[in-house]
């Protein structure tokens, strides 16, 4: 069965202008047309496709999902180049969930913090409190404020 770029986009959720892009870029090499030029997507197209929306998530450049496109149409002898594309990947994803749960630590200090202080009717309520008076999940964050504040 074949899908049209309207249908295959629906299916992954995605505009179909992004991939006509993709295709202008070369990421679809196996993309058929039709003969008055449509392109025509398979089911089995599925799987690169979702290969390219979760690379272009992590934030890969177009550039290279298209090296990485490019190898996995060339075989197995590029196995080990696509691993390394991918591990090199996987550390920026792992970097940048690091950096995510440390904005997520922050915002929880920052609601207890104003929940705190709405339930007191003041900000002024934590200049009486400890360190020990925060709950313990939340020390971290609270650390680093005050690392930044001083």
């Amino acid at each position: 069965m074949f899908y049209t770029v309207g249908e295959i986009a629906k299916k992954l959720n995605v505009a179909p202008s992004a991939l006509r892009y993709y295709d202008k870029e070369g990421l679809l090499p196996f993309v058929e047309r039709s003969d008055s030029g449509i392109r025509l997507f398979k089911d089995s197209d599925m799987e690169g496709l979702r290969v390219i929306e979760c690379l272009k998530k992590t934030g890969m450049s177009i550039k290279d999902i298209k090296v990485f496109m490019d190898l996995c149409q060339l075989g197995d002898a590029t196995i080990n180049e696509r691993l390394a594309l991918i591990d090199k990947q996987r550390e920026t994803v792992l970097e940048q969930q690091k950096q995510l749960q440390e904005t997520l630590d922050t915002l929880n200090y920052k609601h207890w913090y104003y929940e705190t202080a709405a339930k007191a009717g003041t900000c002024a309520v934590h200049d009486l409190l400890t360190e020990a008076d925060i709950p313990e999940d939340l020390r971290t964050a609270y650390q680093k404020l005050k690392k930044t504040d001083e």
